[in-house]
């Protein structure tokens, strides 16, 4: 692809990317503008863009407490989150391997998410967050590791029937998700894990699995045979020529992978909604407030929103640039 020299080529191409820009970005700016309106301004007939602001919807979505109460842990849990991010951002200058500083940040935000309620009068919400983090990260941890495998066995095993599983995984994919739904529920029924994490998650990892195979098999594709072959020349097995030299080179095609999994995992409605009757995650917990004739329904739903958005906005904002190079590229080349 050539660079164009015209500058009215440039204005122009400049102009469209801002409009897009706007035009994806402006739904959002409205949701939050609306979450912190109270009901009678946000559901005024004419838009209203200057108005008192009032974070009460967060309170009442949160907690079961009075917000001056919260305030002493809430200045606490704002130092230790932004503990944590200094960590990972530095992380690369600690004489630690990044690895374990990673698993350990990750280990602490789980012990602080799972450990607040125990000190703090936590909403019903905080549980739908809760859900939605443990049915994330089991979806990674699972889909991951298994379509790995299989990608890295798909890639590198070209027969007839790596392609008849390929083109198999592909039509499973292609399938509607309602079309899936009710085995799902049958079965779940009959195992007794209706309404639990574990069904949940297996059911997220059968639908999003195609999906992490392809994926990961179009970027071990572009790994040349001969760096896993000197590694066993070397006395190394296949398997741990994988985990030690194809895994490491194979990062940015992992975190991209893994990227779109937690974002199906994430904001899986159906799904959640049918196999599960009281651990919901956090998109069926904004539901219940988009019907109804409540008028305060629709600020709590903007809070709702805005506070779903923003652990995702930042996991992409930290793992941009991995998922930039993973799909430009998806490993070294030959």
């Amino acid at each position: 692809m050539t660079q164009t020299r015209s500058p009215l080529a440039r204005a122009v191409i400049y102009a469209v990317l801002v409009v897009f820009t706007i035009y994806n970005v402006l739904p959002f700016c409205w949701t939050i503008l609306n979450s912190l309106k109270l009901p009678k301004v946000a559901n005024s007939r004419t838009p209203r863009f200057l108005f008192q602001p009032t974070g009460e919807h967060y309170a009442d979505l949160w907690l079961n407490m009075h917000p001056e109460d919260f305030a002493p842990y809430g200045l606490a849990l704002l130092l230790i989150i932004f503990a944590l991010v200094v960590i990972v951002f530095y992380a690369g200058r600690l004489p630690v391997p990044n690895g374990l500083i990673y698993a350990g940040v990750a280990a602490a935000g789980l012990a602080l998410l799972l450990g607040l309620p125990r000190v703090v009068n936590t909403a019903e919400f905080y549980d739908y967050l809760v859900n939605s983090v443990i049915v994330t990260i089991g979806t990674l941890a699972v889909s991951l590791s298994f379509g790995a495998l299989a990608g890295y066995g798909l890639a590198r095993y070209r027969h007839v029937i790596s392609v008849v599983i390929l083109v198999l995984a592909l039509a499973f994919r292609s399938l509607p998700s309602l079309a899936l739904v009710l085995p799902f529920y049958y079965l779940g029924q009959l195992s007794g894990l209706y309404d639990t994490h574990i069904l949940l998650i297996l059911c997220l990892v059968a639908v999003n699995q195609p999906f992490t195979i392809w994926m990961l098999r179009s970027f071990f594709m572009e790994i040349p045979r001969e760096i896993e072959e000197a590694a066993m020349i070397d006395g190394a097995g296949r398997l741990r020529s994988f985990v030690s030299v194809i895994v490491p080179i194979m990062g940015p095609g992992i975190i991209t992978t893994g990227l779109f999994t937690l974002l199906l995992a994430y904001n899986d409605f159906l799904l959640a909604r049918i196999l599960t009757q009281i651990n919901w995650t956090l998109p069926v917990g904004i539901a219940q407030w988009t019907g109804g004739e409540d008028p305060g329904h629709i600020t709590l739903a903007a809070a709702g929103s805005v506070s779903v958005t923003l652990p995702i906005l930042v996991v992409i904002i930290f793992f941009q640039k991995y998922l930039i190079r993973g799909l430009a590229s998806g490993a070294v080349k030959g």
